[in-house]
């Protein structure tokens, strides 16, 4: 057995993520099961996965057997220039990238490399870059990047209490009823033939989404998506819960409108973190970062524009 201390720049963490860096490349798995067992111990106790890490707290580390570490995927250079290109703000404190869809947000199942394994080698001199909070694969938009772990900690405390506003543009399919709908429906996980899903699900965690129609078209409705909560697949599946599903979403979508818009060009999910906001960081005042929707799908709305000559107002 080994121990080490808890720095103030690691104060805050939570024990499972402090294990994860302590043991990169050890299965989450793994690490859940050590903490189960009571073979990491905080101060002499146990403690769950979710236990926050105060500074000067001494944590008790097993003897652990590491996989050989995997030699780093690099990003071609191309692609680093086109994210380069990405960046919508950066300080001393913070990134926001406009990510582009296709691109994960980190590497592994499968995935070479993601946005953050990318930035960080487009910024090999910058000591930390982790990123704040996730979007899917094939969403685009704003994605915060903390550049200190002070910054990471004060940004997951706005995500945790909401003062992150997030709002997406999405193109629902089927007939939107009303200006504005609000879905309030927990969300559990599941898998089905190895493939992770999310689901409404009394049993599953609270989530809460508001979808504001912005223009409509024959059979879809292009909407503002308010997340209320963070949870995985969010949007797509309450849109599908509300029986209007997202258009280009293999998930949950509606074969049929995924072939009528495939016509007319949608070769993607349609949704994108177009605005961001956060409170007040480090004593500067509240943050607005916003993304402009992609070429790609601005061209789908103009198909659907001259599909239909006079758009009826939301």
């Amino acid at each position: 057995m080994s121990h080490v201390s808890v720095s103030a720049d690691q104060a805050g963490q939570r024990v499972d993520n402090f294990l994860l860096a302590r043991f990169r490349g050890l299965p989450r798995s793994r690490v859940y099961r050590l903490l189960r067992r009571g073979e990491v111990r905080v101060n002499g106790g146990r403690i769950g996965p979710e236990h926050r890490l105060q500074a000067g707290d001494r944590v008790r580390l097993p003897p652990v057997d590491l996989p050989p570490p995997r030699p780093p995927q690099q990003a071609p250079t191309r692609q680093l220039d086109e994210l380069g290109a990405c960046i919508l703000y950066e300080d001393e404190r913070l990134l926001v990238l406009d990510k582009p869809a296709g691109l994960a947000c980190h590497g592994g199942s499968g995935i070479r490399y993601g946005a953050i394994e990318a930035l960080r080698q487009l910024r090999p001199n910058q000591p930390f870059l982790e990123l704040v909070h996730r979007l899917d694969r094939d969403t685009s938009g704003c994605l915060l990047i903390a550049k200190r772990r002070s910054t990471l900690r004060a940004l997951h405390e706005q995500l945790r209490t909401g003062a992150v506003k997030k709002r997406y543009l999405a193109l629902l399919t089927g007939q939107f009823a009303g200006r504005r709908q609000r879905v309030d429906a927990p969300l559990a996980r599941y898998e089905r033939g190895g493939e992770r899903l999310v689901r409404v699900d009394a049993a599953g965690k609270p989530a809460a989404t508001v979808f504001h129609a912005r223009e409509r078209y024959p059979q879809a409705t292009l909407v503002e998506a308010e997340l209320l909560s963070g949870r995985t697949h969010q949007i797509r599946v309450h849109a599908a819960h509300l029986g209007c599903p997202l258009a280009g979403d293999a998930k949950y979508g509606d074969p049929q409108a995924e072939a009528r818009l495939g016509d007319i060009g949608l070769r993607r999910l349609f949704l994108h973190a177009a605005e961001l906001e956060i409170a007040p960081l480090d004593g500067v005042g509240a943050r607005h970062f916003s993304a402009p929707l992609p070429s790609a799908l601005e061209s789908v709305l103009i198909r659907l524009r001259q599909q239909t000559l006079t758009p009826s107002p939301p």
